[in-house]
């Protein structure tokens, strides 16, 4: 399938459908008008290695040293190694400055690896993948001094090549001459891959043959340089290749009868042409007149196929011609009727593009072949400039956009209106289904998001859960070796207390002994010998040493009651009346 190319100088646009690792995209540089002094200019590089395309931005203060790090990093492939292409001028080094080159803001350059092996494959892999791979070919058309970079598949035809180079220079395949092929390509059927083109890029240079009618020596000298094209070219050529402008069979030029054109030729942006449309449209023919769309085709696509279901439109693409007699009556009397204003507004987003200049009609065939294919693309090429105006009919469809009806300038209000109801018919209809097939899945997505919340606040709530219950034994296990700790702690001052305390002493002792009888509060006695020279911090330390410590037992006597613990701990037994012999119990402090 042919890979349809983007156009314009030196432009680094690719085709719509390319390998997946090129970041491919129609895009539309608009030079910038006031360069503002030491402010950095940037330029984009798009660098294309075997099947690889790398984007780089750098500021035109940088040099082309910088580029090599940049895609040393992105290619795995040493700077040291690597030969950088495409430059329009000559020497040029690391160390040059980008800014000495005098570059336009998009370039294109590939990457040469000469001293590097290729990969390995088979015959028959090395072909599958010449056909999967891209080919840049930069065409110049000798006599405009204008280069396009168009990008193609390995599987597309050297004919489709010409047939598109016709789409961007107006030259008929067959009155094309051509220079650059390789000696290989001597078939217009042959694909890419197989005609010997120098991979990634390739140059070529394409005119206009000077006659149709070439003596024996140009004959000869064409078939070197591979001009001979297939008959098939011929189905592609209109009337503008013979010269002949409408205007100019009365002897007038029809543009001296303008004050100004509808869209400026070689539009850069589409946007700023469509609003130099509207407002040379309203100016000629009044302010009732279809609301056009201000942006490119691809935003139009966007505004009227991708929204919801319900908010969908058709998209009518109005093709002007001011060169055809039929294009002021087709203005002023349907265009710009009430009836047709109101329906088209309600039903239709409308898209207009001037056809008058060579330039800007072939963009819109370079686009309409990109968006609609090959068939409408040639249906709107073989129209005649007196079949102009156009108005061509869309509707987006699920994996392509269908055009139902092209509409030429010679119609009616009455007629024009039918063919638009038509069309509504057909797309309302399938809008309705689009609307159900939307509400299905909407549903089913509903119920899908029901389920997984419920399912997420399911294991939210089973997290929380599994959280709390793993806090709650990480609390115990905390608690339980607090509690060992001072368990340990008071066994610890248990056993030191318990060593120090003085040897009981004997019955038979000569000194004062008072003998103490202790009852504990689960009722349990236990009895010691003391002197009773002895302090009574001594008798503290002995109960605290049985695992009673006075900071949490009080030490009461009996007859009179009284709490010991309230004593001063430094008198002896003796002065606190503990002699010669007592019954104390232990009771816990509140």
């Amino acid at each position: 399938t042919l890979q349809g190319p983007a156009y314009g100088p030196t432009s680094h646009s690719t085709a719509a459908s390319s390998t997946p690792s090129s970041s491919s995209a129609f895009r539309h540089v608009v030079p910038s008008r006031q360069i503002v002094e030491r402010q950095p200019r940037m330029l984009d590089f798009r660098v294309e290695y075997r099947d690889r395309n790398v984007d780089v931005v750098l500021e035109d203060s940088s040099t082309v040293g910088e580029i090599k790090h940049i895609l040393e990093n992105e290619l795995q492939i040493p700077a040291s190694k690597m030969l950088l292409k495409g430059w329009k001028t000559g020497d040029v080094d690391d160390s040059t400055v980008l800014k000495t080159l005098h570059l336009p803001k998009n370039n294109s350059l590939y990457v040469l690896t000469p001293d590097l092996p290729p990969p390995s494959s088979s015959h028959s892999g090395a072909l599958q993948e010449s056909l999967n791979q891209n080919f840049m070919l930069i065409v110049t058309h000798r006599e405009v001094q204008r280069e396009y970079n168009l990008n193609f598949s390995g599987s597309s035809t050297i004919q489709e090549v010409k047939r598109n180079v016709y789409d961007l220079t107006s030259i008929p395949v067959r009155h094309q001459l051509w220079e650059g092929w390789p000696p290989s390509a001597t078939d217009d059927s042959m694909t890419l891959a197989v005609s010997g083109l120098t991979f990634p890029c390739h140059r070529l240079t394409v005119g206009r043959r000077s006659s149709p009618v070439q003596t024996r020596e140009q004959s000869e000298e064409c078939t070197d340089v591979h001009m001979v094209s297939d008959s098939d070219g011929d189905d592609f050529e209109d009337a503008t290749e013979f010269g002949v402008d409408d205007g100019e069979m009365f002897g007038v030029a029809s543009s001296a009868l303008r004050k100004s054109p509808m869209m400026p030729e070689n539009a850069e942006n589409e946007g700023d042409a469509l609003l130099q449309f509207t407002a040379e449209f309203s100016s000629r023919y009044g302010d009732c007149h279809p609301v056009y769309f201000i942006g490119s085709l691809e935003a139009a696509f966007q505004e009227a196929f991708y929204g919801k279901a319900r908010d969908r439109k058709l998209l009518a693409i109005y093709l002007h011609h001011d060169d055809s007699v039929l294009t002021n009556v087709f203005c002023s009397q349907m265009l710009c009727a009430e009836s047709i204003v109101s329906y088209l507004s309600q039903n239709f987003i409308t898209w207009a593009w001037d056809m008058t200049k060579e330039a800007n009609r072939a963009r819109f065939l370079t686009m309409c072949t990109r968006h609609f294919g090959s068939v409408v693309a040639q249906t709107i090429r073989t129209q005649k400039t007196d079949q102009f105006p156009l108005f061509l009919i869309i509707m987006g469809k699920r994996s392509s956009n269908e055009v139902l009806n092209v509409i030429q300038g010679n119609t009616t209000v009455d007629e024009l209106m039918m063919r638009l109801m038509a069309a509504m018919e057909i797309f309302s209809a399938q809008q309705q289904e689009d609307i159900k097939d939307e509400d299905e899945r909407e549903a089913r997505e509903n119920v899908k998001r029901e389920q997984d919340e419920a399912y997420r606040i399911s294991l939210e709530a089973d997290r929380a859960k599994r959280e709390a219950q793993e806090r709650e034994i990480a609390e115990q296990f905390r608690l339980e070796q607090i509690r060992k700790e001072q368990e340990e702690e008071r066994e610890a001052i248990r056993l030191s207390l318990e060593q120090s305390l003085p040897p009981e002493p004997k019955e038979e002792s000569t000194e004062s002994v008072s003998k103490l009888r202790i009852r504990t509060p689960s009722g349990e006695f236990f009895e010691r010998r003391f002197l009773a020279s002895s302090k009574l911090q001594v008798v503290f330390d002995f109960v605290a040493s049985k695992g009673y410590p006075w900071e949490e037992y009080k030490l009461l006597g009996t007859f009179p009651r009284r709490d010991v613990t309230q004593l001063d701990p430094n008198k002896s037994l003796l002065e606190v009346k503990l002699y010669p012999q007592e019954t104390l119990f232990l009771e816990a402090k509140e």
